[in-house]
């Protein structure tokens, strides 16, 4: 390196790209889409899975087989539209919580367990995730060179007083005419 190089150079692609699915990821519930289809996938696996022994195989062949494919393909369709359609967040995380639950009988107890509880968990997020306020552009500070630079409080709000001196927030009180559902005639 020499003296003439730059300091900081600009981003590579590699960290150029990671902060793009950083900035994507953050606006959608990602985990929760990521263990719903975590949990779709064991679900329809074991049912079709070989297990291999030397030169024995054996079949996870059971009557549920059908009932896997449909709920693990409709648990990885849920997972892949909370990536890209997050307004359909609790509808997906209620059907994913459904069809967690409907997969217990149906095959072989949810994936043995761990599809049930990717499943669930991950339902249970997409249900509780919500969008991010965007950051609101802060006013720059107006401080004259001599003050200190304080923040300014705001002034309080007026409120009203009954008669009693003390504050009535109903907006109901005789004292400012107001009588509402608190009159007696």
């Amino acid at each position: 390196m020499s003296a003439e190089t730059p300091a900081a150079a600009a981003p590579g692609q590699f960290t150029r790209r990671r902060l793009q699915f950083r900035a994507w990821r953050g606006t959608r519930p990602f985990w929760a889409g990521l263990m719903v289809m975590l949990g779709g996938f064991l679900i329809l696996y074991f049912p079709y899975a070989h297990l291999q022994l030397g030169h024995l195989t054996m079949t996870m062949g059971t009557p549920g087989g059908s009932g896997s494919l449909i709920i693990g393909v409709l648990l990885i369709v849920i997972g892949i539209s909370l990536w890209f359609q997050q307004h359909i967040r609790v509808f997906g995380g209620v059907a994913a919580i459904l069809l967690a639950l409907v997969s217990i009988p149906m095959s072989n107890i949810g994936g043995f367990i761990v599809g049930f509880l990717s499943s669930m968990i991950g339902g249970a997020m997409a249900v509780a995730w919500s969008p991010g306020a965007p950051p609101q552009a802060q006013p720059p500070a107006e401080a004259a060179p001599g003050e200190g630079g304080a923040p300014q409080t705001a002034p309080l709000p007026e409120q009203d007083m009954d008669m009693f001196g003390e504050n009535d927030l109903s907006g109901t009180n005789p004292a400012n005419g107001a009588n509402g559902r608190h009159s007696a005639g």
